[in-house]
């Protein structure tokens, strides 16, 4: 993980260190991912137009050929030099590419190119003149991305310690309807601690996994992982300087990212539903071999396939306003909104417009399925499983709290 900040617990983003850099030109032949997941497939039938995702992060560079015209106003609340477009670290112009960037100018193509994005720049590293640290801002900018008019909110950071203000920060934006996603950390090989915001109940938690479906070996694991998604060698940018992009580059921040994009692409195809009906078929549809009343800690419900929502018509939304995570009511959601809770995704035209790709199947099978690390899964299209399982580990997830 890389750690920015001198303290025990201060915020860190959720890449690795930077790999050697590839030409602009050269970069979408190494978004693997993109093909497993039909991402031409689901194009067609939705390209997250409509829908904004609030990047919590360290800024977003609108100026790079993936992201001319992606980037809407967003909020600075670093209380220092510059704005929300001033990104100090290259990290958050990375994560924006990653979710709907257009692959201009042979820049990154994001998993919903449609959508766009609205910057929340907070403090993950010390941005004054003299590069001095800067106090915690985090649960301030959750706020302001719960105030602005993203449905989905990307939080590819994360710390050891509760934020400040972060568990009410975190309802108050469920309240608002939004779907929150971060990062559990990339810690596993040391402490394997996964800490806030992900920890937090409303908040998806990613882990990251390779092109095998492997999960990485630093992504942290435990009760508190809902979704896997690709986090291994996904491309970003090197530096802030934005003249390379490293195709190497790891962590649940990327993982995380790839999540929102997934997210976009369902609520914009089905903009009625609620945060918590796009999660339940997320969790639904999620490529998994164990029961899902017991989630892996390594992978959750399961490895994100949005193809079997998108081209298969796949999840039933269920109710509106009940977390599918917690089981609790959301505060501030009522059953009548959203979708019927008896529709499923086969019920929107744009869901069944397409008959090709989607599937998968579980061939493999483990006796302690909660320990699974390992889920060969083509995330959109058919392929085989293999699944290893690791120690013991039952989590009931409607006792799932702080």
């Amino acid at each position: 993980m890389t750690t920015v900040g001198a303290t025990l617990g201060a915020l860190a983003v959720m890449s690795a260190g930077p790999a050697p850099a590839a030409a602009a030109d050269d970069i979408q032949s190494q978004q693997w991912y993109l093909d497993a997941m039909n991402a031409q497939g689901l194009w067609k039938v939705s390209t997250g137009k409509g829908i904004s995702v609030a990047v919590v992060d360290t800024g977003v560079n609108p100026d790079t050929n993936a992201l001319k015209g992606q980037v809407l106003p967003g909020v600075d609340v670093t209380g220092t030099t510059g704005d929300e477009t001033d990104d100090y670290e290259g990290h958050g112009t990375s994560m924006a590419e990653l979710i709907a960037g257009t692959g201009s100018g042979g820049g990154l193509k994001g998993v919903a190119p449609g959508a766009k994005i609205i910057p929340i720049r907070t403090v993950l590293s010390g941005i004054g003149k003299k590069g001095e640290k800067q106090g915690d801002t985090s649960a301030k900018a959750i706020r302001a991305a719960a105030d602005s008019d993203a449905k989905i909110i990307s939080m590819s950071f994360g710390t050891d310690f509760p934020i400040d203000g972060g568990l009410e920060a975190v309802q108050y934006a469920q309240s608002k309807g939004k779907l929150l996603i971060a990062g559990v950390g990339n810690g596993a090989e040391d402490a394997n601690y996964i800490g806030y915001p992900a920890k937090y109940p409303g908040v998806v938690g990613v882990s990251a996994i390779n092109e095998n479906g492997e999960v990485a070996k630093f992504s942290e694991n435990g009760a508190y992982v809902d979704l896997a998604s690709p986090g291994v060698d996904v491309p970003t940018w090197c530096d802030k300087t934005f003249k390379s992009y490293c195709p190497q580059s790891n962590g649940t921040s990327q993982a995380t990212a790839i999540t929102s994009g997934a997210a976009a692409l369902i609520w914009a195809a089905h903009p009625k539903w609620t945060a918590n009906q796009v999660l339940r078929v997320m969790i639904d549809t999620a490529g998994r071999d164990w029961p899902k009343s017991t989630p892996s800690r390594y992978l959750g419900y399961g490895t994100i396939r949005p193809a079997q929502v998108l081209l298969k018509g796949k999840g039933d939304p269920g109710a509106a306003d009940v977390d599918p995570v917690t089981n609790k009511k959301t505060p501030g959601l009522s059953a009548g909104t959203g979708a019927s809770p008896s529709a499923s995704a086969s019920t929107s035209s744009q869901a069944s417009n397409s008959t090709s790709g989607g599937q998968t199947s579980a061939a493999g099978s483990s006796s302690d399925s909660s320990g699974n690390t390992t889920l060969w899964v083509a995330l959109g299209a058919a392929a085989a499983v293999v699944v290893i399982g690791g120690g013991a580990f039952a989590v009931i997830r409607s006792r799932r709290g702080v």
